[in-house]
C-alpha cells in the first residue's frame, strides 16, 4: 500500500512538472514573438483598388503630402536619365602621338612594301596621310555607348576640352568605323596616290577613340539628377475629405489613402508608445496561441499530453512568424519569398489535416497584422495552404512532394492574375517579375521533406514518409523474417491485408496499421519452429516441453519483438503494435492443458498471461482483433461461411469479455463493421463459394473449399 502511495504521488509531481514544462514553453514561444514582431502601430483600415470604401468617410488628420505612385517615379526617373548627357574627355595628347607616330613609321613601311624601288614620291603620301589624321582628330573620334544610344542612332553629350564643356552630338563626329570610311572615300579621290588600299590600311592602323567616356562623372551627374526628383506630389490638408463612404476608391484616392497610411506609420513609429505597442502584440498573439491549444486539448488530447510534440509545433510556428519578422525588419523586395506552405505541410504529415489546416489558418491571421496588402496576403497564403494540405491527403508516393508543389504553384498564379484582373481590369499591369517570388517560395516548400526528417528523428515521431519506407517488404527486418519464419511472414502480409481493410473503412491511419502488421510478430525470428505457421508436419518442438515452459516460449516472442524493433531502430509507434497485439489475453491452449492434465494443482494464471499493455488506439485494436481471426481462421478444418462468421463474432466478443478494446477509440458501430469487413475478407481468402443444385438455385448448406486447410497459429 505504501509502495502504491509513493507511486501515485511521484506520478502526481510528475504531471505537475509536465504542466509547468508546458505552459512555460507556451509562454516562451509567446514572449519570443512579440519581441520580435515589427514594432509599428498599424493602420486601421483595409482598402483595395477599385472596391468599395465601406468605412466611414475618411478626413485628413493633419497635412501631408502625396506620395507619387511607382509607376510616376518609374517614368520621372526614365525622363530624368535622358536629361542628362554622358560627359566625355577630350584627349588632344591621341592625336598628337598618332600624327607623329605616322611619320616616324611612314619611311620604314614604305620600305618594307618595296614601294622605293619605284618612281614615287613618298612626300606625297606623308602630306596627304598626315593632313587627312589631322582633319580626323579634329572633328574627334568616339566610341558609342549602348546605354545612351539605346534605339537611336546618335545622341547628344557633352565634351569637355580643357575643364571646358561643349554640347555635341554624335551625328558631328567620327567614330573608328565611320573614319576609316572617310579615309578610304578620300584617298580613292586622288589620283596622285597611286597604292590605295595599302595606304587605306596604313592609314587606318593611326585612328583611335581621343573623345573618352568619363563614367564616374557621368553617373555622380546621373544621381545627382535622381536626387533632385520629388517623391511626392501635392499636399492633402487638415481636415480635407479624402474619400466618402460607399465611394469607390479610384487611383487618385488610393494613393491619397495609402499616403496617408505610410504618414501615419512613420509618425506612430518616431512618436507611439512602444512599451504599449508590445502590449498589443503580446495579447494576440497570446490570444491566436491560446486559440490553438484549445483546439489541441479538445480534438488532439494526445499531442497536447505529450511535451516533445508541443514543443516540435511551438519550435514550427516560431520559427516561422521568426522568418516573417526578419524579412519585414530587412525590407525584403516581397514577402512571398517566404516560403509560408511549408509549416502546413510539416505539420499535415507529422500529424494531421484538421491540425494543420487550423495552425495554418492562425499563423496566417497573426501575419496579416504585419505584411502589407493584408487581405491578398492572407487570401493568397490561405488558398495555398489549403491546397498544400488536401494535395498530401493521403502521402503514398514520393512524388507528390513536386506534385503538390507545382500544384501550389498554380494556385498561387490563379489568385494573383484574379487578384490583379479585379483590382485594374486590365493586364497591362501583371508583370512576369511579380511571380518570381512564388516560384522562389514553392522551390523552398521542397526543404519540407528534409526538414520531416529531421524532426522525426529529434522528436521520436513517425510520418508517412517513414511509414511508406517500413512497408516495403524489401526492408532488411522483414527480408530476414521472411527466410527465418516464413509462416509467420505470411501471417503478417494476411494480418496486414484485414486491418488495412478494415481501418480504412472505420476511418484512421492505414499505413500505420499496415506497418505495424507486418512487424508485430518479428519476434518469433528467435524460436521460429514453435510457433505453428513455422513447424513442419510430424514434428512439434513443444512436446517435450511443459505447458508452463511452452507458454513462456509463445509470451515471449512479444518481448524478444520489442527488443529487436528497438535494435533495429524501428518507430515507438510501431513498438506499440508489438507489445500491444495479445494484450493481457492468455495463452489457452497451454492453460486448458495444464487444467486438465493437472487439475489438483495451484495454477499461477499470470504465467499464462501476456504482459500487455491492452491496445490503446483504434489501430492497435483492430491489428489485435485481425491477428486473432486469421491465426483462428487457420484452424478450421473445412471453412465455410457459417463456420467464418461464427469464428469471427466469437473471437471478437472473446476481445470485448476480456475488456481487451476497452482502451482504445473505437466504438461498438465500428467493431461491427470491421467484423463484417474481416467475415467478407476470409471468405475472400479460403474461396468459400455457395453450392447450387440440379435446380439452379442456391443451397444454404453446402460449402466448399478450393484450398488446403489452413494451419493454426
Amino acid at each position: 500500500m505504501a509502495r502504491l502511495k509513493i507511486k501515485y504521488q511521484a506520478a502526481h509531481k510528475g504531471g505537475r512538472y509536465g504542466y509547468i514544462l508546458k505552459y512555460g514553453m507556451i509562454l516562451s514561444s509567446i514572449v519570443l514573438i512579440t519581441l520580435f514582431l515589427p514594432k509599428q502601430p498599424r493602420f486601421r483600415y483595409e482598402f483595395e483598388k477599385g472596391k468599395v470604401w465601406m468605412h466611414e468617410d475618411l478626413i485628413s488628420p493633419y497635412n501631408f503630402a502625396v506620395l507619387k505612385t511607382q509607376a510616376e517615379l518609374e517614368k520621372e526617373r526614365e525622363n530624368v536619365l535622358k536629361s542628362v548627357y554622358p560627359i566625355y574627355d577630350h584627349n588632344t595628347q591621341i592625336a598628337e602621338q598618332q600624327i607623329a607616330q605616322f611619320e616616324a613609321d611612314l619611311p620604314e613601311k614604305w620600305q618594307a612594301a618595296g614601294l622605293d624601288t619605284l618612281n614615287i614620291d613618298v612626300a606625297t603620301y606623308e602630306q596627304t596621310g598626315k593632313k587627312l589624321l589631322t582633319d580626323i582628330y579634329r572633328r574627334g573620334v568616339i566610341a558609342l555607348n549602348n546605354k545612351f544610344q539605346g534605339d537611336r542612332t546618335h545622341y547628344n553629350f557633352t565634351l569637355l576640352t580643357d575643364h571646358v564643356a561643349k554640347q555635341m552630338n554624335t551625328a558631328a563626329v567620327f567614330t573608328t568605323e565611320t573614319a576609316a570610311e572617310y579615309v578610304s572615300k578620300t584617298i580613292n579621290g586622288r589620283t596622285a596616290i597611286k597604292q590605295k588600299e595599302w595606304f587605306i590600311d596604313v592609314i587606318g592602323s593611326y585612328i583611335s577613340v581621343n573623345y573618352l567616356f568619363n563614367e564616374s562623372l557621368t553617373a555622380r551627374l546621373e544621381e545627382d539628377a535622381l536626387a533632385s526628383i520629388s517623391t511626392t506630389r501635392g499636399m492633402v490638408q487638415r481636415g480635407e475629405l479624402i474619400v466618402a463612404n460607399g465611394t469607390t476608391v479610384n487611383n487618385e484616392i488610393y494613393q491619397k489613402i495609402e499616403s496617408l497610411r505610410k504618414a501615419y506609420e512613420e509618425e506612430a513609429r518616431i512618436g507611439g508608445n512602444r512599451a504599449l505597442v508590445m502590449l498589443g502584440q503580446f495579447f494576440i498573439v497570446a490570444l491566436v496561441v491560446s486559440l490553438l491549444f484549445v483546439f489541441i486539448y479538445l480534438f488532439r488530447k494526445d499531442i497536447y499530453h505529450n511535451n516533445r510534440l508541443i514543443f516540435l509545433i511551438l519550435i514550427v510556428i516560431t520559427g516561422m512568424l521568426l522568418v516573417l519578422s526578419w524579412a519585414i525588419k530587412i525590407k525584403l523586395p516581397s514577402l512571398y519569398y517566404i516560403p509560408y506552405c511549408i509549416v502546413p505541410i510539416i505539420i499535415r504529415i507529422l500529424f494531421d489535416t484538421r491540425l494543420a489546416l487550423n495552425i495554418h489558418l492562425l499563423m496566417v491571421l497573426l501575419a496579416a497584422f504585419f505584411v502589407p496588402n493584408s487581405f491578398e496576403f492572407v487570401f493568397l497564403q490561405f488558398s495555398a495552404g489549403m491546397v498544400a494540405i488536401y494535395s498530401i491527403k493521403t502521402l503514398v508516393k514520393r512524388e507528390q512532394f513536386l506534385i503538390s508543389s507545382a500544384i501550389i504553384l498554380g494556385t498561387y498564379l490563379i489568385a494573383y492574375i484574379g487578384m490583379g484582373l479585379m483590382r485594374d481590369g486590365s493586364l497591362g499591369n501583371l508583370y512576369w517579375s511579380d511571380i518570381a517570388p512564388f516560384v522562389f517560395s514553392v522551390l523552398l516548400t521542397l526543404l519540407a521533406y528534409p526538414l520531416i526528417y529531421a524532426f522525426e528523428r529529434l522528436f521520436g515521431i513517425i510520418s508517412d514518409v517513414t511509414l511508406m519506407e517500413l512497408t516495403n517488404s524489401n526492408s532488411k527486418l522483414l527480408r530476414e523474417l521472411s527466410y527465418k519464419a516464413p509462416g509467420t511472414f505470411q501471417h503478417s502480409m494476411q494480418v496486414a491485408n484485414l486491418a488495412e481493410a478494415a481501418i480504412y473503412k472505420i476511418g484512421g491511419n492505414t499505413l500505420l496499421v499496415r506497418a505495424g502488421a507486418l512487424y508485430h510478430d518479428i519476434g518469433k525470428m528467435f524460436n521460429p519452429q514453435y510457433f505453428i505457421e513455422n513447424q513442419t508436419k510430424g514434428h512439434n518442438p513443444h512436446d517435450g516441453l511443459s505447458f508452463e515452459q511452452s507458454a513462456q516460449i509463445i509470451i515471449s516472442h512479444v518481448a524478444k519483438g520489442v527488443e529487436l524493433a528497438r535494435k533495429n531502430q524501428l518507430p515507438e509507434v510501431i513498438i506499440d503494435f508489438i507489445r500491444t497485439h495479445h494484450g493481457t489475453t492468455r495463452v489457452d491452449y497451454f492453460y486448458q492443458s495444464y487444467i486438465k492434465s493437472f487439475p489438483e494443482k495451484f495454477v499461477d494464471e499470470d504465467i499464462f498471461h501476456y504482459p500487455g499493455p491492452v491496445p490503446f488506439s483504434r489501430e492497435t485494436a483492430v491489428l489485435m482483433m485481425a491477428d486473432s481471426v486469421e491465426a483462428a481462421s487457420r484452424s478450421l478444418k473445412e471453412p465455410s461461411a457459417q463456420s467464418l462468421n461464427d469464428l469471427v463474432d466469437k473471437i471478437i466478443e472473446s476481445k470485448l469479455n476480456q475488456k481487451q478494446l476497452v482502451n482504445s477509440n473505437i466504438t461498438l458501430k465500428d467493431i461491427t463493421m470491421v467484423s463484417e469487413i474481416f467475415k467478407d475478407m476470409l471468405k475472400s481468402i479460403y474461396h468459400v463459394r455457395i453450392d447450387y443444385d440440379t435446380s439452379g438455385k442456391k443451397s444454404n448448406t453446402t460449402t466448399k473449399v478450393d484450398m488446403e486447410t489452413p494451419h493454426t497459429n
